[in-house]
């Protein structure tokens, strides 16, 4: 890194050092009373600090031309985070303009990595590459598809959208960070944080859908 320019070491660091503090926030937030105060400031913090991975990760593509495929993974984690927070205003899933807009860019973004993933090269394991794409399009789809979902059927189902989403973009990130860090491990330090993050979301929708049906006997 020492070969790099001051500006381009000032935006890895940003990058870094905002990455490392998201999946702090995201652990408190984890951790916390749900719908607290601390539960709230740190969720949002986390999403804050997502927006600046995101921008500095776009600054290393555009500017430096670092590796594409990490813009792939911050993209997955930044539009879960986006759309996991967002749909705390929309419980009921209207269509909202600016989730279209973002939900569109960012597809958009996963096309123009897929249309030049030959040149861009397969520096992660092509495994990790096409499943990353393929969860950031399944995500997206979704996220159209629920707008058909008439109100009185969508009911309780924007909680466990938040808590998959929430939980997802952190072990994104999480994923992207020990990837990073440990390549001589890879694949496995490539996937096994996904699969952590999966489980670990199944067991938080798990736990509250419990609860929630204990509330209504």
């Amino acid at each position: 890194m020492s070969d790099y320019t001051f500006s381009h070491q000032l935006n890895i660091w940003l990058h870094i050092i905002s990455g490392c503090l998201a999946m702090i926030m995201a652990i408190i937030a984890m951790i916390s009373s749900k719908g607290k105060t601390i539960h709230k400031k740190s969720g949002l913090l986390f999403v804050y600090l997502i927006a600046v991975v995101i921008a500095t990760g776009l600054i290393g593509i555009l500017i430096f031309k670092v590796n594409t495929f990490l813009l792939v993974l911050t993209l997955l984690s930044g539009y879960q985070a986006f759309s996991g927070y967002r749909i705390l205003g929309n419980k009921k899933s209207l269509p909202k303009l600016l989730d279209i807009i973002v939900a569109v860019i960012t597809l958009g973004a996963g096309i123009y990595f897929m249309y030049y993933i030959e040149t861009i090269g397969f520096i992660w394991a092509p495994g990790i590459i096409y499943s990353t794409v393929a969860a950031l399009f399944l995500i997206i789809t979704y996220d159209f598809l629920r707008y058909l979902l008439p109100k009185n059927k969508y009911k309780n189902r924007w909680l466990y959208e938040h808590i998959y989403k929430m939980v997802a973009s952190f072990t994104a990130l999480l994923a992207a960070f020990i990837g990073t860090v440990l390549p001589e491990y890879k694949p496995y330090s490539q996937f096994l944080p996904s699969i952590f993050g999966t489980l670990l979301a199944i067991g938080f929708i798990i736990f509250f859908w419990r609860k929630n049906k204990i509330k209504k006997i």
